[in-house]
């Protein structure tokens, strides 16, 4: 990501994240939305799931413009997910909800220019998560960890 688009992603994001859990509750039904069976993964309390998706995209954003920042967290992350029942698919719902929420949530604010860059950003945090919970080299080092 260019300079420019790591400013647009982070600015909007303070300007959505203010809006605190609403924002949250949104992206959950946009996502209960585009796949109800993905309801079932989300047994706790989805006030305390808010807060968890806020804080790792506050983190993720905020870091953008170190992308080294992310990559590990965002690993270890995507390798839990995997226990959860998350599938690679299960990253394009994700994105989808989450450009339908920047969409209602900036309203006119939500550009093409500001769009691209959010596909930008999620796309690449995308590839770093399905590469740690799906690649081969995952398979073969959870088979030589365990056994």
């Amino acid at each position: 990501m260019n300079a420019k688009d790591v400013a647009l992603v982070q600015q909007s994001f303070e300007k959505v994240a203010a809006m605190g859990e609403p924002v949250a509750e949104l992206f959950y039904s946009e996502l209960f939305a585009i796949d109800p069976s993905l309801r079932r993964m989300f047994k706790g309390d989805m006030r305390e799931q808010h807060k968890k998706l806020l804080t790792a995209l506050g983190m993720t954003i905020r870091s953008l413009h170190a992308p080294s920042k992310i990559v590990g967290p965002a690993q270890v992350l995507a390798v839990k997910h995997v226990s959860y029942g998350v599938m690679p698919i299960h990253y394009t719902y994700v994105g989808n909800a989450l450009l339908r929420t920047l969409k209602k949530g900036l309203g006119d604010q939500f550009t093409p220019e500001l769009c691209d860059a959010w596909v930008e950003a999620f796309r690449m945090l995308a590839k770093v998560m399905k590469e740690a919970a799906y690649s081969n080299d995952r398979a073969k080092t959870k088979v030589v960890a365990s056994g």
